[in-house]
């Protein structure tokens, strides 16, 4: 069976949800490298090679939204689908202190190659969903290590992403912070968007209303942790859709 680079869920929904997942898993095919990038399985393992916890939560999330979806199904180390076609790290060879030998003398001939093989088919599906129906809001869901290596501890539990739209974000944003439990950063642990991301690309240059969320890898590694936090967001999204002017 031909691999593919995504997979979709309830693609036949005409719900305005879409939930993105654009590091789902750490799997590397087979044609790229032999399926080996030359880490150790503990490497592979770890938040550079995908965002730990963050297929769980979109999937209970999609469930529970009844949503439709959409995931990739490659490492972020092969070619990363959230960074624009011309963004330098869009295949990394070094990432938190750890090379990566598969990638360290890459061309821009295998660049392209995994381009048209797992970047470009992986948007081309994300455009089609987010265009079924014509007020799509789009929910990223990502995750982020507790610490990178020589850096301080990160104390959030949950952080939302947003650039100049903040319809859905700066709501969303009100709710958590109401949370007496919850430390939760305004574009932390990091700022706003890249040019030519995912929710650039197919969200702020498309007027849809979006949010990106990230949520801290130790509190969804289980998936106890990941339906606990799909739960907990699943009805503040619901009540910011539902009293929206969007």
């Amino acid at each position: 069976m031909t691999f593919r680079p995504f997979e979709i869920i309830g693609a036949e929904k005409r719900t305005r949800w879409l939930v993105t997942c654009d590091h789902a898993t750490n799997f590397v095919p087979a044609d790229v490298n032999g399926g080996d990038l030359g880490l150790a399985p503990s490497e592979m393992q770890r938040h550079i090679a995908y965002d730990i916890g963050s297929e769980g939560v979109t999937r209970h999330l999609a469930d529970l939204l009844q949503a439709r979806a959409i995931l990739s199904r490659f490492s972020r180390l092969v070619i990363d689908p959230n960074r624009g076609e011309d963004d330098p790290t869009l295949v990394m060879r070094i990432y938190d202190h750890t090379i990566i030998p598969g990638n360290r003398h890459i061309d821009e001939a295998e660049i392209t190659r995994r381009l048209n093989a797992w970047h470009r088919p992986y948007h081309a599906a994300y455009g089609d969903l987010a265009a079924q129906v014509d007020d799509t809001v789009i929910v990223a869901v990502h995750s982020f290590t507790p610490r990178l290596n020589s850096r301080a501890p990160r104390p959030w539990h949950i952080g939302l992403l947003f650039a100049d739209d903040e319809r859905l974000a700066r709501p969303l944003l009100e709710r958590l912070r109401a949370e007496p439990d919850l430390c939760v950063g305004e574009n932390e642990p990091y700022a706003g968007h890249l040019p030519g991301d995912s929710i650039d690309r197919h969200a702020l240059q498309k007027g849809r209303p979006n949010v990106l969320i990230e949520l801290r890898q130790d509190l969804i590694e289980t998936e106890t942790g990941q339906r606990e936090w799909a739960e907990r967001l699943a009805p503040m999204l619901t009540d910011v859709l539902e009293n929206g002017d969007f």
